[in-house]
């Protein structure tokens, strides 16, 4: 440590950051394991060409390069201990050593000092082993001025040695990180940052409570030089007794009891008590911008009490608080604390692009007294989410809800139920008996359907099921796959005489009329999902074709509804849906029609449909209107064909 007396150069004072800045290893506080890296490297002659220290501010990346220029120049050789009253120590600590050559890179950035550094880079050192370089924030330099220093750095003089510093390593080129073994200082600990204070005090002849370095560690944030350069400021102020009311009044805070008497009075919704606090606090020299942020800070704390934590994770409260903290936290409830800290959040941004930061702070506390109980919200909405929920109607993907619906005689067309998006199925009632029966058929409105006409039902043993790959995508596998097996088990849908597989045969060999095929298709129609069903819509022509053969046309402008269809997850789904209606396995033929010559235009306007009017034929089309429901979106622009 620096003599205490020492506190002059040529005259001048010399601030306690440079007074009492560590000459060796021993003394760098908080970066161990950068320390014990370098010796062993020092020890077992295992030194490399180039460095890169980086960290925070102030955490002794400048002064750990200085240390390791050192050891390496040691006039007995390289050591870890090196010897700090030698000329070549005395020269590299006062940063006047020719051979340890030290550059701002935010001063000297450009090409034209890189050249010169390799101008002079191949001449030996002076009087010392090696010549060092040590260029702090590194990351300012420019990118041809990190082009021209690549080759050096990759490849120097034997007697060369770089040391880089920089916060920022994110934005140096990776070809320069690749050359460098890089070495990450910690933020310093806020217990070591007060044992260092205390030394410093101390040799300062000064006194100082344990409260009040605490406060200046807390405040310094794991910078060790901004808490010495605080700590230098305060005790200025307080003529040799350091407190913590000094501390609190030279930096414009407020304390934690006056934190967490606001905090607890947003708590019990005392708006006006929070006010009179707040103004209390701006009448006591506090900022309203500094006291957002202490709020900030004292939530995060408090937040952390709120899950449990330990009083060591507490960064900006006394761990003699963590109690009270708790008590608070389980009666305000997580939730609340989490949208609280949003709302401060907030309010910070708005309070650094204003110059009415008390207004913003003040409304900010309204919004705190006046929120609901967020947690007794959230607990209310998972209790009835679990008391929704009996023992017998947890949500497995392998059961189908029954539904109560009419008897098919008193169910039209018009009344049948559709294929939700959620692939959820319906199940009609028995037409036969009117019963609530469990059935699996593919489409919940094509049994009672088939009642209607007259038309035999497709059973599930006789003719083969499409596999479940083939079913539409809304639908889900298992459930089908386990219905079918209760059917067959309970023998549902296999006592009508209708559906013996000679009736089907027979039925399959029957030649169907044009009446027929087109009824059927639009009965299938109603059983499609609704993406499916709104390409399937736009086929402009159904002709039957033999016994066993659908020919589906689509419009000259409906070719990318056709190749819609053509995918196997449409296609597979409409071939079922009217083999269902039809009786019989169906095969479909897709066709386009071919287009029409558009006359010729003439310079008569009268019959041409006025945009609004294209706007709402537009709109009224089916896979349009179906786009917009599933997209939430919105018609921009209408293009014409070409």
């Amino acid at each position: 440590m620096a003599d205490p007396h020492d506190k002059s150069e040529d005259g001048n004072y010399v601030v306690v950051a440079r007074r009492y800045r560590p000459r060796g290893f021993n003394e760098l506080v908080g970066q161990e394991h950068v320390c014990r890296a370098l010796v062993n490297a020092i020890e077992t002659n295992r030194v490399g060409h180039a460095y890169l220290f980086t960290g925070a501010r102030g955490v002794g990346k400048t002064s750990a390069a200085r240390i390791f220029a050192k050891a390496l120049n040691n006039e007995s050789g390289p050591s870890a201990t090196p010897d700090n009253e030698s000329d070549v120590a005395l020269a590299i600590d006062a940063g006047q050593d020719v051979d340890v050559i030290e550059i701002d890179g935010a001063s000297n950035r450009g090409i034209d000092e890189i050249r010169s550094l390799r101008a002079n880079i191949g001449v030996r050192p002076s009087r010392a082993r090696y010549k060092i370089y040590i260029i702090d924030e590194v990351h300012m330099l420019t990118t041809p001025a990190f082009n021209a220093l690549l080759k050096t750095l990759e490849e120097p003089p034997e007697h060369a040695k770089f040391i880089f510093c920089t916060t920022d390593p994110e934005r140096l080129p990776i070809t320069v990180l690749s050359r460098c073994q890089r070495f990450d200082f910690a933020p310093v600990e806020v217990p070591k940052i007060v044992n260092r204070l205390r030394e410093i005090v101390t040799a300062e002849s000064a006194e100082a409570d344990d409260a009040a370095l605490e406060l200046l560690a807390r405040r310094a944030a794991g910078s060790m030089r901004d808490s010495q350069s605080l700590l230098e400021q305060v005790l200025s102020f307080s003529h040799g007794q350091l407190s913590a009311d000094q501390v609190h009044a030279m930096l414009g805070t407020a304390d934690d009891v006056r934190l967490h008497a606001l905090a607890s009075a947003m708590a019990d919704r005392d708006t006006s008590g929070a006010m009179q606090i707040l103004d209390e606090s701006i009448d006591a020299g506090i900022d309203a911008g500094r006291l957002a942020e202490q709020l900030l800070c004292y939530f995060r704390d408090l937040m952390a009490v709120t899950v449990d934590c330990a009083p060591s994770l507490l960064r900006h409260t006394s761990a003699s608080l963590h109690p009270e903290l708790k008590q608070l936290g389980d009666r305000w409830g997580l939730q609340t604390v989490l949208a609280v800290v949003g709302l401060i959040d907030q309010t910070l941004v708005r309070i650094r692009h204003s110059v009415y930061s008390r207004v913003l702070l003040e409304s900010t506390l309204i919004q705190i007294c006046n929120l609901p109980d967020l947690q007794h919200i959230s607990d209310l909405a998972a209790a009835a989410s679990n008391a929704g929920l009996t023992s017998n109607q947890k949500k497995k993907p392998t059961l189908i809800p029954r539904r109560t619906a009419p008897a098919s005689s008193e169910l039209t067309s018009a009344e049948q139920p559709r294929i939700s998006i959620t692939g959820q199925q319906g199940t009609p009632p028995d037409a036969q008996t009117g019963n609530n029966t469990l059935t699996s058929v593919t489409s919940p409105n094509a049994a009672s359907t088939q009642e209607q006409h007259s038309t035999p039902k497709v059973t599930d043993s006789p003719q083969p099921t499409p596999t479940p790959e083939a079913r539409p995508a809304v639908q889900n596998t298992t459930n089908q796959t386990s219905t079918h097996a209760q059917d067959r088990e309970h023998g549902v849908g296999t006592d009508a005489p209708d559906n013996s597989p000679k009736v089907q045969t027979a039925r399959s060999a029957e030649p169907w009329t044009q009446v027929e095929a087109q009824r059927v298709w639009q009965e299938t129609l109603g059983d499609l999902e609704s993406m499916t069903e709104a390409f399937a819509r736009m086929v402009s022509k159904v002709v039957a074709v033999g016994t066993q053969q659908l020919r589906l046309e689509f419009p000259a402008n409906g070719n990318l509804a056709m190749k819609r269809c053509e995918l196997p997850e449409h296609r597979n789904t409409i071939v079922q849906a009217v083999s269902k209606r039809a009786g019989r396995d169906i095969t479909l033929d897709y066709y386009l029609t071919e287009a029409v010559p558009a006359p010729k235009k003439t310079e008569t306007t009268g019959n041409k449909p006025s945009r609004i009017q294209r706007m709402r034929e537009i709109e009224a089309n089916e896979l349009v209107r179906t786009c917009i429901d599933l997209f939430s979106a919105e018609i921009v622009r209408i293009d014409r064909a070409n």
